[in-house]
């Protein structure tokens, strides 16, 4: 069975339908936002290169909290 995964990001800039985002850890991304209506600093859920829902920012955050839990308990690779 496959997955389906969609990260939040805070929106850092904005230029027309694209936006800077920034998932944490240094890892910034550019993301169409033609699906939501995001202002910068707010958090949106993003996947396959498309913002597809403005978030909470707690709940942004504690998403962000057990991502990396999660990634921190896997092995990691040689």
């Amino acid at each position: 069975m496959e997955m389906c995964l969609a990260i939040p990001a805070k929106v850092v800039t904005i230029d027309h339908d694209k936006a800077c985002v920034d998932f944490g850890g240094n890892v910034v991304r550019e993301v169409n936002i033609v699906l939501v209506n995001a202002k910068v600093g707010d958090y949106v859920l993003v996947h396959a290169g498309y913002a597809i829902q403005v978030l909470d920012k707690e709940d942004a955050l504690e998403t962000l909290r057990l991502w990396n839990e999660i990634l921190e308990l896997q092995p990691q690779q040689p």
